[in-house]
């Protein structure tokens, strides 16, 4: 039987120990890993592989020695309570071993997890479990995690949301990292708010989400986007006693000024400028945006990209022969004045 998305994801947090098997199949590897981690410890407990109650392998392995499979469905441990047999990286090529073994199943036997790629929808393996009676099939797609998703994480990691802003800033986290990278940042902030009971907020994702190559490089497009001219000269020599690269900063300042003018150009207004912001902005740093597109109208952001791309055509220029970082310092003091 196939699983739904919504379905699975609460399947996965709680699955039947009396289905015969489950193939989870998706092209992000590490996604398909998550969610069987996640349902085997769900179906055993976490102490199985030490009680030998859960017998792992190969698709290779089993292609080799087809008994394997139906050997570990039968075999019964020392241990009491359910068993697993785990398939991972299986294929069509094992297709006919999986469906004997689920042929042969009787109740009472280990259940059947098996994860694999992408699976066309002619895959031997994919119908076998999609039309067997007591079997599921979950396919997991290259998309953000859902809110269903991101709320059990939060539960498993203990994790107290009970303010909207905290959920709506997880929820924009999500959407740029790829799962394995968001459950690190949820068991880092686990470990961050440990003993403190207060709800999770804004300041602390922010404080404890991953850190972008381009930290310093905001500090100084922040400063020219708020008008603080008088800042600009000391953060610059800072970035030039660290090897930034006048180009680079005019690269960085293109792209901060075009998301201005997607905020300040929307129709409806900045807030919904904001909403459309792709990867989107969270946390302090969203606050810190909009305050910045409240001090710049339409057309002084589109004058303020033309003085950033002419500048940036003069450092490439084969004729530039002036102190190019002096340059740049030139025109982010210009901007600054912009914003006053």
């Amino acid at each position: 039987m196939k699983l739904s998305t919504r379905d699975a994801v609460s399947y996965f947090t709680n699955p039947d120990p009396k289905r015969t098997g489950l193939l989870i199949y998706g092209a992000d590897a590490m996604r398909v890993a998550l969610k069987r981690q996640e349902v085997i410890a769900a179906l055993l407990g976490p102490n199985a592989e030490e009680e030998m109650r859960l017998a792992r392998m190969s698709g290779t392995e089993v292609r080799k020695d087809p008994a394997m499979l139906l050997d570990a469905i039968k075999s019964q441990g020392f241990f009491p309570g359910p068993r697993v047999a785990f398939v991972e990286d299986a294929n069509d090529t094992i297709a006919q071993i999986v469906i004997s073994a689920l042929t042969d199943w009787q109740a009472g036997d280990a259940q059947v997890i098996v994860t694999a790629g992408a699976l066309k929808k002619t895959s031997k393996l994919r119908k076998e479990f999609e039309t067997h009676p007591n079997a599921y099939a979950a396919a997991l797609y290259d998309e953000p995690m859902s809110r269903a998703e991101i709320e059990n994480e939060l539960k498993r990691a203990q994790l107290n949301t009970t303010g909207s802003d905290a959920m709506t800033a997880l929820t924009d986290l999500a959407r740029v990292l790829e799962p394995g990278d968001f459950r690190q940042t949820l068991e880092k902030l686990a470990l961050y708010k440990r003993n403190d009971p207060s709800p999770l907020s804004n300041e602390d994702i922010a404080n404890c989400a991953p850190a972008t190559q381009d930290a310093d490089l905001d500090d100084i497009l922040n400063i020219v986007a708020e008008g603080k001219t008088k800042e600009i000269g000391p953060v610059m020599r800072r970035l030039k006693s660290q090897g930034v690269q006048p180009v680079g900063l005019c690269i960085g300042a293109n792209r901060h000024f075009r998301m201005l003018f997607t905020i300040v150009s929307d129709k409806g207004g900045i807030s919904s400028g904001m909403g459309k912001l792709r990867p989107p902005v969270f946390g302090p740093r969203r606050d810190r945006v909009q305050r910045q597109a409240n001090r710049w109208s339409s057309d002084r952001v589109q004058t303020a990209l033309s003085m950033i791309t002419d500048t940036d055509l003069q450092l490439r220029s084969a004729n530039q022969h002036a102190p190019t970082m002096e340059l740049v310092e030139r025109v982010l003091v210009r901007l600054s004045m912009l914003a006053r």
